[in-house]
């Protein structure tokens, strides 16, 4: 019986062991390893300048993350132009005062922001499958399951007047526009497709003719927005919400996105179609996770500075 289980044994320990040192990885050291992902754009009309553009995304915070404060505040190093906040800011709801902190430096930029659903609502105890599944039944959030129940509901509108008092344009379900370096830039925001907050029809009618440049924002990479952004002409769509897929398999990449988005454009620069038309999109990795699932494999924390340049002639 000793030389019949003998080697499975040992397998099942080395499998054990190579997982534990795995979550230990992803836990303890990849989840606070914040990095700077770097993009150009080419969507600005010939001889503008460039602009920089520092775009945070899923920021989650929690009370006590003390390293997450410090790389955001260090980010106003950058001197962009200006910032775009594509949501989820919390997973605490007494982080509100911690985030703005962490924030504050960057708000003394211009900047624009739109909210996800853990804006609204605080995060829940889940099985990670459950991530597994949905991709595979093609339900995500309130897109196709029964609404949530007994959630926390986050202190948002404190967080959205400290936005707001900064100057940030909260570009939810709305448009707005900001003035930098002689260019006119115009963009259009919706709330979270994730919870069905999205509304379109109030925004529709594609780039304002008199901007140089329109912009799409959105948290969640949701189809039906993509291809509503792209088919009205906008050149430039920004979200977040995937968190990269936040636990990848190294060399092969994500296996979820949260969304109905293909896992090959689950982070960084890409490019959708749509009746014809094509757009940049660009999907933030975002610098956090839920506080029930705090790891992150084979997918650092990241904001991302894009560099956008004239378009070729």
């Amino acid at each position: 019986m000793r030389a019949r289980y003998g080697v499975p044994l040992k397998i099942t320990a080395v499998t054990a062991a190579a997982g534990a040192a795995g979550l230990a990885y992803a836990a303890g050291f990849e989840v606070r390893s914040f990095r700077l992902r770097r993009v150009t754009v080419p969507v600005l009309p010939q001889g503008a300048r460039p602009l920089r553009v520092l775009q945070i995304s899923d920021v989650h915070m929690v009370s006590g993350q003390r390293k997450k404060r410090a790389w955001l505040q260090s980010l106003a190093g950058l001197r962009p132009d200006f910032v775009v906040n594509t949501g989820d800011n919390l997973s605490d709801p007494e982080a509100v005062p911690e985030l703005l902190d962490a924030l504050g430096p960057l708000m003394e930029f211009p900047g624009v922001y739109v909210f996800g659903s853990n804006d609204y609502y605080g995060p829940k105890l889940r099985n990670p499958v459950r991530y597994l599944f949905e991709k595979a039944s093609g339900k995500h959030g309130l897109n196709g399951n029964a609404p949530a129940v007994g959630v926390v509901h986050n202190p948002w509108k404190p967080m959205r007047d400290g936005f707001d008092e900064a100057g940030w344009l909260n570009l939810s379900n709305t448009r707005g526009r900001l003035k930098l370096d002689g260019l006119e830039l115009a963009f259009t925001g919706l709330d979270d497709p994730h919870i069905k907050r999205d509304r379109y029809a109030e925004v529709s009618g594609g780039p304002e003719t008199d901007a140089d440049l329109s912009i799409g924002v959105v948290h969640a990479p949701y189809l039906r927005s993509l291809d509503a952004f792209t088919t009205d002409g906008y050149p430039l769509i920004l979200a977040g919400h995937t968190h990269g897929g936040q636990v990848c398999i190294p060399f092969y990449g994500a296996l979820v996105t949260n969304c109905d988005l293909d896992t090959d454009r689950v982070k960084g620069l890409s490019t959708h179609y749509a009746h014809g038309n094509r757009a940049y999109l660009h999907v933030s990795a975002g610098c956090g996770t839920s506080r029930y699932a705090p790891v992150r494999l084979a997918c650092p924390p990241e904001a991302t500075l894009l560099t956008l340049t004239p378009r070729d002639a």
